[in-house]
């Protein structure tokens, strides 16, 4: 064994407690929010400093939030948005990556230029609503998913994650005869999957928060994702809609409103916090492995 000095372990101690603080930083606002959420709205009005623990454990909030046919539908329209946006992302970035990466297309670097330019310049917000609008996406859900197909910077990383694939395996399989297609499917998407994996964490989380896209090309208040929802509850104070419907007097409903509010961000916020752990054991590796060599 090591033996370890005393200013070594000071350091070490110094360490942890560093760690213990920066952690309780991070965690603390989460579950500020979650407390407040299964709290007595009253209970919590009356309530000052820190929230260490439910006050009054109260799951009213959360039962009328469910009851908001908006809050359900914008669940569906966000899911819908999430799934088919990321499999489309995936597709065409994984086509365009497999592309660029391979060594025989002669013109990778130009066409990797004008991809890189629109990075730093683009037409800007008008341009790309005449765009969507003269295409008759407006007012679709896919007027959010089809402009934002492909993320030059997820293009990057997965092209280069697909260039530290061996030739030599794209080679044996075409001594064996396998097309494009089937090397793309059965062999670089196999062997990149740490790096998928992140680009897939990514699109879905860009999609899962997504509202100003939104905001612009949706009219119809059915089509509207969970996040436009959210928004007009939080910023535009619209709280009292749920609260008269499940029969609170019109005194109470701005102190019920506040629990609104946090219970509105738990529901919006956990499912995305769910599906980052399965996905967290790729996340260092697949950015490492895809990451952008000087």
């Amino acid at each position: 064994m090591i033996r370890r000095t005393k200013g070594q372990n000071i350091f070490e101690v110094f360490n942890y407690i560093i760690m213990v603080v920066i952690m309780f930083t991070m965690l603390y606002p989460i579950l500020h929010v979650i407390f407040a959420s299964l709290s007595s709205p009253y209970e919590l009005m009356a309530h000052q400093g820190p929230l260490l623990y439910p006050l009054k454990f109260n799951m009213a909030a959360y039962a009328m939030v469910f009851k908001n046919p908006m809050i359900v539908k914008g669940y569906g329209n966000t899911l819908f948005i999430v799934i088919v946006g990321t499999c489309i992302n995936i597709a065409l970035t994984s086509l365009a990556a497999y592309v660029l990466s391979r060594k025989n297309f002669m013109p990778a670097k130009v066409v990797t230029v004008f991809i890189v330019f629109t990075m730093f310049f683009q037409g800007g917000l008008i341009p790309s609503y005449l765009n969507v609008r003269d295409l008759g996406l407006y007012d679709s859900l896919f007027a959010i998913i089809l402009p934002a197909s492909i993320s030059v910077f997820n293009l990057i990383i997965m092209r280069t994650g697909f260039e530290a694939i061996p030739v030599s395996l794209e080679e044996s399989a075409k001594i064996d005869g396998a097309g494009h297609f089937t090397i793309l499917g059965r062999i670089v998407l196999p062997l990149a999957l740490p790096t998928i994996a992140v680009i897939v964490l990514y699109y879905a989380v860009a999609h899962w928060n997504g509202w100003f896209n939104a905001m612009i090309y949706l009219n119809t208040r059915e089509k509207f994702p969970l996040q436009l929802v959210l928004r007009e509850i939080l910023i535009q104070n619209d709280t009292t809609n749920m609260a008269s419907s499940s029969g609170v007097g019109v005194g109470d409903q701005e102190v019920v409103g506040e629990t609104i509010k946090y219970a509105v961000i738990v529901v919006a916020t956990l499912p995305i916090l769910f599906v980052y752990p399965f996905l967290q054991k790729y996340f260092v590796k697949g950015v490492m492995v895809g990451a952008v060599k000087g």
